[in-house]
């Protein structure tokens, strides 16, 4: 009686055109990074791929940062369960 729900990305069909669809955007997005004319600031945003390179390196730190400050933030697994001194 109960049929199990699809989901839109159960479909590996619909999986492979996201895909597709977002490395169509990237070679799109590359090409025109050769063509465009950017005002930057600095030389170095000139760089064919800065811009791509810096956020990729960015996404990267950020994720070796969060590692690091889980150490800082994690609670031990019993942290709800136990009772304090108060508690009776």
């Amino acid at each position: 009686m109960s049929e199990k729900r699809k989901y839109l990305f159960d479909n590996p069909r619909n999986t492979r055109l996201v895909v597709r669809s977002l490395v169509a955007a990237c070679v799109i997005l590359a090409g025109l990074d050769l063509v465009l004319h950017r005002h930057g600031e600095h030389p170095w945003e000139g760089v064919i791929g800065f811009y791509p390179l810096y956020g990729f390196v960015a996404c990267v730190l950020l994720v070796l940062l969060a590692k690091e400050m889980r150490k800082l933030v994690k609670r031990d697994e019993d942290y709800y369960e136990r009772r304090g001194p108060d508690d009776d």
